[in-house]
């Protein structure tokens, strides 16, 4: 069959692509040249259903919602690729059961949104919105509307990722000082950036005299700048939203700058957009302290047409066979090697998870390490190939701290996402045969106490020796964040936390407490968490694993540490979520040592 052809009812034809929204002409041409292409604009939903079966590929926007039922109607699609960012109007669920790979463009918009947040903090620093509109309305205020210059001022910066970083170097062009707090920052990109890192939020408000926020917007940063935050604040600070609308809370900001908390604000985003007259955000806009665009961020020519570009791309390569660089809803292997890897590949989803959420700095007071050690051992260590589970690992990693919008994590840009994040996985195999009984295949992940600079983001060796766990390491000093884990009968298992043996499947939420091995730990626990609402479906006590005794006589730093057969971990499922003063009330003398809360 020729390149650029499909075969419908024994007969060969040019792939067709269905674009409803407005795509740059740029990528219409890179379309045009080998596929049809057709621009149908305006199209009712009614009508986009009664067309989609005779596309191959359909390119969109924000406007157009592809739910279940258009992908159902969809026989012949085989990509749906959003030109931006977002895929919220998009079902991957639905998507991913078809078999329809999603694509989207994380990168295209990246320099836009930095350089508007640039644009934001110079016209809140020299009063452009306000002094605008007045000279507009025919007045002549210079001696009220006198501004500051950013030079030698401090910018804080929440979320030092792509557009943070960016945003960072151009703020360093222009004399700032810069700082940051980003539990999972890359220390290197931050010290080539010239931004210092600092260990607490707490630090970052009071030191501030522009703060500037790029985090996704997931569960955990959603409101996370309000009252209290912004009262830590110098009054003359000004604040700037280019990220996503309900990070910062809008009625805490307005009360704010009513009251001269801070002196300012940018915002770009809005919970509620376009937002609802007498709103909190419409009032916020409204007032006189405040530049506010209409979520203008990745609005100029240039990003548009690279979204375009990129996504077009990858849909020519998709339908020519190859595979998408940003596929948004899972990897892509072959077939035979799926059905045996699969059980592995949910795994190491869950390994990475678990892994992010149980040994996160707000657990163990200590940043989230980012070179690891990740060994196959038994039968798994001939598999032909390991980049699903090295994607799935990533994406696991990942997930808890990243919002699923950006999360586009498959065998093609793992590495390369690695890479970006400064994560450093080194594969090894051990085909020695393994002595448990009930599954013939383990993996075991160890995050290593001195990480090195990642040169690169995945090695992987086949000699035996290379095992993670080897007794050289360990004499060095103990490696505590480590995870082993097995499948069996299709079921993964966690088999080592940290120190612990153990034995769980990882699914649902789980409350993990590490507890001195004493009568009545177990009620004081059960009874905490029952006045709270919360209901215990299984339990299981880790004993420490056999040589902890002797790891912990090696490592000077830990000789206080208790006698280690004195510990457990408390491996408790629960129906529903665990508030977070509720997790607190467990760590106490009579209860647990430390706990956390993991969602898999």
């Amino acid at each position: 069959m020729a390149h650029g052809t499909v075969a419908v009812n024994g007969n060969a034809r040019k792939p067709k692509v269905l674009i409803p929204e407005k795509v740059s002409p740029d990528g219409l041409a890179l379309l045009q040249a080998s596929l049809e292409v057709h621009e149908r604009k305006g199209l009712s939903p009614e009508d986009l259903l009664q067309i989609i079966g005779e596309y191959d590929a359909l390119i969109v926007r924000s406007e157009t919602k592809v739910n279940a039922a258009l992908l159902a109607a969809g026989k012949n699609l085989r990509v749906v690729a959003r030109a931006g960012v977002g895929v919220d109007n998009v079902d991957l669920q639905a998507a991913t059961k078809l078999g329809i790979i999603v694509v989207n463009s994380p990168q295209g918009n990246i320099n836009a949104a930095a350089e508007h947040t640039i644009a934001l903090l110079m016209a809140v620093a020299r009063n452009v919105g306000v002094a605008s509109a007045s000279l507009k309305a025919g007045k002549w205020e210079r001696s009220r509307l006198v501004g500051i210059e950013v030079k030698g001022k401090t910018l804080a910066i929440l979320g030092l990722g792509k557009v943070g970083l960016t945003v960072a170097r151009a703020a360093g062009g222009l004399g700032m000082d810069l700082i940051a707090y980003d539990p999972y920052a890359n220390p290197a990109l931050a010290a080539s950036a010239n931004v210092e890192i600092l260990p607490t939020m707490d630090e970052v408000f009071e030191q501030a005299d522009f703060m500037t926020v790029h985090t996704p917007m997931i569960a955990s940063t959603k409101g996370m700048i309000g009252e209290t935050e912004l009262s830590k604040m110098k009054k003359t600070a000004r604040i700037l939203n280019v990220a996503r609308g309900g990070i910062i809370d809008e009625a805490a900001l307005l009360a704010a700058l009513e009251a001269g908390t801070i002196a300012g604000a940018g915002i770009d985003v809005f919970t509620s957009e376009p937002p609802k007259p007498d709103d909190t955000a419409s009032k916020l806009i409204a007032h006189p302290a405040v530049v506010a665009t209409p979520h203008l961020g990745a609005s100029t020519m240039e990003a548009q047409e690279n979204v375009s570009i990129d996504v077009c791309t990858q849909v020519l390569s998709i339908l020519s066979g190859q595979l998408p660089r940003s596929a948004v809803n899972a990897p892509i292997i072959l077939p035979e090697e799926y059905r045996t890897l699969q059980p592995f590949v949910v795994l190491l989803e869950k390994m990475g998870s678990l892994f992010t959420q149980h040994f996160s700095p707000a657990n163990t007071r200590q940043q989230l390490r980012t070179t690891f050690d990740l060994t196959y051992e038994g039968s798994l260590a001939s598999a032909n190939t390991t980049k699903p589970l090295f994607a799935a690992l990533l994406k696991g990693m990942l997930s808890p701290i990243t919002s699923a919008e950006s999360l586009n994590i498959n065998i093609v840009n793992a590495e390369l996402v690695a890479k970006e994040r400064g994560i450093l996985i080194n594969e090894s195999r051990s085909r020695e045969a393994l002595e448990q009984e009930g599954f013939a295949a383990s993996v075991t992940l160890r995050a290593r106490l001195d990480p090195r600079s990642p040169s690169a983001s995945r090695t992987i060796r086949s000699d035996p020796m290379a095992d993670a766990t080897n007794s050289s390491s360990r004499k060095k000093k103990i490696e505590d964040q480590v995870i082993t884990g097995f499948v069996s009968n299709n079921t993964p298992y966690i088999s080592r936390l940290g120190r612990f043996t153990t034995s769980f499947v990882p699914e649902g939420t789980i409350l993990i407490g590490r507890n001195y091995d004493e009568p009545g730990k177990i009620g004081v626990v059960g009874g905490r968490l029952g006045k709270a609402g919360v209901n215990i479906r299984s339990m299981s006590v880790a004993p420490i694993e056999g040589d902890g005794d002797a790891l912990l006589k090696v490592d000077s730093v830990l000789e206080s540490a208790p006698t280690p057969q004195k510990e457990a971990l408390m491996i408790l499922g629960v129906d529903r979520a665990v508030e977070e003063n509720v997790r607190k009330s467990l760590v106490t003398e009579d209860g647990l040592l430390e706990a956390s809360i993991v969602v898999l």
